[in-house]
């Protein structure tokens, strides 16, 4: 979703508030995990990168995990692709419906997609739900792209009003539990990401609800993986602090140059958890693999840019600048490969294979 620059200035201030808060808020035993078991699991890793991943033949979450539309050659093959430059993870976007009309069978391809992605040698991180982009999903047929358009099929999970109705919360109980159910004690699966970007589509707090409520279910099926909802708006102080105090490694968003993403981290830290930084790398934003990748790697920070192959989400075009003829940018917005497997930028490859040490 579209990130305005925050002076740093302001970060501070923010993030700030948002520990002090955190401080406050952090009660009785809730199930989060110590801060030395989190830690004790991060240091089990390898250092921990990849990329947000769809498959190009996929223009949302529906469209990947859909009886009729679940594309395991696709997935194998660009998953080779990220394995090729030793990438060890990939974030993945659920969705609520694909489970509801078919969940024995959305449950078989979430297991088919962990053996292609294990096969590679990568350990995925699923979210449950989402605010960002279209607040109507639909399962069945999906959109087409709109040529030159960001990410125009996208869909939020459960979307608007199901959100913030708390009688549509039940089957979303029964969905969490029963992937977690299937999958919460899979070593396969690397964590949970329960909610993205809770608040954003102008919901602010009016996700508290749902963000409570996942973390409550979650913690109820008590998978043997961690449970996180990540940072993303420094003025969602109510939300954030939620995030905070309920995740048990810290996860966050950061589009920023390096000067104003290395202030997130330090400021973070002050939580003793371990931090994973899940969406990053917009070129046209100075958040680039060549200032913000070695940053990562040198503070330990896991590190999941957005985009791995050019396809139908179109994110090779920026959040707000649309280009109506298709014509590609001259500067790719995210993603790495086209659709042939060759680097947009031989240069970058290079820098992530250098940094992950792959051959």
């Amino acid at each position: 979703m579209i990130k305005n620059s925050i002076p740093i200035r302001m970060v501070k201030g923010c993030l700030a508030a948002l520990l002090a808060c955190a401080a406050i808020l952090r009660g009785a035993d809730d199930g989060v995990w110590p801060r030395e078991k989190a830690n004790a699991w991060y240091d089990a890793h390898p250092w921990l990168v990849g990329a947000n991943f769809i498959p190009s033949t996929a223009v949302n979450q529906l469209e990947m995990w859909q009886r009729d539309t679940f594309d395991p050659l696709t997935i194998d093959r660009e998953l080779g692709w990220a394995q090729s430059i030793g990438f060890n993870t990939v974030r993945v976007f659920l969705h609520h419906l694909a489970w509801s009309e078919d969940p024995s069978g959305f449950l078989d391809r979430v297991d088919q997609f962990l053996a292609i992605a294990h096969r590679h040698h990568i350990q995925p991180l699923f979210v449950f739900f989402d605010d960002c982009w279209n607040p109507a999903p639909q399962a069945g047929v999906q959109p087409a792209p709109r040529t030159g358009v960001h990410n125009y099929g996208w869909v939020q999970d459960p979307g608007d009003p199901a959100y913030r109705e708390p009688a549509s919360f039940p089957p979303l109980r029964d969905y969490v539990t029963a992937v977690l159910r299937r999958f919460g004690h899979d070593n396969r699966v690397l964590l949970w990401d329960l909610y993205n970007e809770p608040g954003n589509s102008r919901k602010k707090d009016s996700s508290l609800p749902l963000l409570q409520a996942v973390f409550a279910w979650a913690r109820a099926a008590r998978p043997d993986q961690p449970l996180s909802a990540g940072i993303w708006s420094l003025p969602l102080e109510q939300l954030n602090a939620f995030q905070a105090t309920h995740s048990d490694v810290i996860t966050y968003h950061n589009y920023q140059p390096p000067e104003n993403h290395l202030l997130w981290i330090q400021l973070l830290r002050a939580t003793g958890r371990p931090l994973l930084c899940t969406e990053y790398m917009a070129r046209k934003r100075d958040s680039r693999f060549a200032n913000i990748l070695p940053l990562l790697k040198q503070e330990r920070v896991g590190a999941i840019n957005w985009g791995l192959v050019s396809g139908k989400t179109n994110t090779i075009y920026a959040w707000d600048t649309p280009i109506p003829d298709g014509a590609e940018p001259k500067e790719w917005f995210h993603d790495i490969f086209r659709r042939d497997g060759t680097a947009y930028r031989a240069d970058e490859v290079e820098l992530i294979r250098g940094l992950t040490g792959r051959p």
